[in-house]
């Protein structure tokens, strides 16, 4: 065993002290493409193993010095999730299946069947494969460090916004957030607010489109006692309550115009009346305000007052539908894969190709979100809905087609090289391609070797 090498996902460690065994073993593995590191004893076994190997143990129970349920519980104490499978005598069943009850992952009984053997190796390393990838997403999670952990993506585009976001999180403007449903104007928002320097107040919501006209304005600015026939005490309004923090108004452009006016007032002014009252309140807000089509276009019609347009869209920010982005549908598509296997416990497997290429040919009218229901689909076992013809992006919004195709095969490259580990190979039997032409394909998109081990 060379502890030099870094271990691939297919590793196996085999321990058993009988040479012969050992090898038959080993070969065995070998052919059906495992790493496969032969081990004569258990010390030697333990010193390659860790909480971020991402193999399996195969070990014989009966071994000189620390037989096989003593090497399991070595184990234990290093990772209690990584799968050791047992190989037993026929007397020693009883005992095995006393260990799986410990935590065990397996046991084989001598002479190992090959096919049971692969078998249950093959399980036991998906099932590692799970354990780490959501030992990874959940320290992601719980990190939160980063912008590229909130908002996921490889494209240019995506990484612009980023960009953005970061610049203007460190400044106090006033946002106007363009986008169609589904693409994220309020997690952008949120990131807005989470690295600023108002992170530590309230980030506080209105959705704008499903408060009723004939409250909307004691939902804003609150009211006294008294203010108006039901108003049995004094309320906080919105504005007033997101003080020293960031208030968000999503669906801006579905506010009454005569509202538009007093919003106007309070942005210009930093200060407000409740309903029912003469005295003006401070007010020290961030206003993000996010819209679903072009703000112009309802000037245009006398449905949103220019004035406040100008007012609001200090800096703003546009926000790609994800057919603009389609390089970005595999890696948000697993994303929302682990999430969902983390949320209902359910094994994550790797998309397959075909269902890729059918994510990639789609045209997402609800965006991410309805990407994210059909991954969580994907982890039900659920059939994927088709979707309803979505209205065509044209003119500039529009894709060539050679764009689309050049977006279609970054994807299914850098989907192959991430299972393969990075090895070329490999990845270019995987996709039938001549090693030469694969290297030509990565340079032509970017990709490195190093990137993907």
């Amino acid at each position: 065993m060379t502890a030099a090498q870094p271990a691939k996902a297919n590793s196996v460690i085999l321990v058993d002290d009988e040479s012969d065994v050992r090898d038959a073993y080993r070969q065995m593995l070998e052919l059906e493409g495992f790493e496969v590191a032969a081990s004569p004893d258990a010390e030697t076994a333990l010193a390659h193993v860790s909480q971020h190997w991402p193999g399996v143990l195969v070990s014989d129970i009966r071994m000189p010095r620390m037989d096989g349920l003593a090497l399991f519980e070595k184990v234990r104490e290093i990772d209690s999730e990584l799968p050791v499978i047992l190989v037993t005598a026929h007397g020693e069943i009883s005992m095995a299946v006393s260990a799986m009850r410990d935590g065990v992952y397996d046991f084989i009984e001598k002479p190992a069947d090959p096919e049971a053997l692969i078998k249950t190796v093959r399980k036991a390393l998906d099932k590692r494969r799970l354990v780490l990838e959501n030992r990874r997403l959940r320290g992601l999670l719980d990190a939160g460090e980063g912008l590229e952990s909130r908002l996921i993506g490889l494209s240019p585009a995506m990484q612009g916004l980023r960009e953005t976001i970061a610049m203007l999180a460190q400044t106090d403007a006033d946002v106007l957030i363009v986008g169609e449903t589904g693409t994220g104007k309020e997690l952008v928002a949120r990131c807005l607010h989470d690295f600023g320097a108002r992170r530590q107040e309230r980030f506080v919501a209105v959705n704008c489109g499903a408060l009723p006209e004939t409250i909307i304005e004691s939902e804003l600015f609150g009211h006294e006692e008294g203010a108006f026939t039901g108003a049995s005490g004094r309320r906080i309004g919105r504005i007033e309550y997101a003080c020293g923090g960031t208030l968000f108004l999503d669906e801006i452009e579905s506010m009454p115009v005569a509202m538009q006016a007093k919003l106007l007032r309070v942005l210009q002014e930093r200060t407000l009346e409740r309903l029912g009252s003469n005295t003006l309140i401070e007010v020290d807000i961030r206003v993000i305000a996010a819209a679903k089509s072009d703000l112009e276009e309802a000037q245009a019609e006398g449905a949103f007052r220019s004035d406040l347009f100008y007012r609001l869209n200090v800096a703003g920010i546009v926000i790609p539908p994800l057919c603009q982005r389609r390089g970005d549908i595999p890696v948000l598509f697993r994303y929302f894969a682990r999430l969902a296997s983390l949320r209902y416990a359910k094994p994550d497997p790797d998309p397959p190709g075909p269902l890729l290429a059918e994510l990639m040919a789609r045209d997402w009218p609800g965006n991410v979100r309805e990407l994210k229901n059909l991954a969580e689909r994907h982890i039900l076992g659920l059939p994927l809905e088709p979707v309803a013809e979505a209205p065509r992006h044209d003119g500039a919004g529009g894709q060539a087609l050679g764009d689309q195709i050049d977006h279609f095969e970054k994807a299914v490259i850098g989907e192959a090289l991430r299972r393969h580990g990075g090895r070329v190979g490999q990845t270019a039997d995987f996709l039938h391609l001549p090693r030469k032409t694969l290297y030509l394909r990565m340079r032509k998109h970017g990709f490195r070797r190093e990137d993907f081990v």
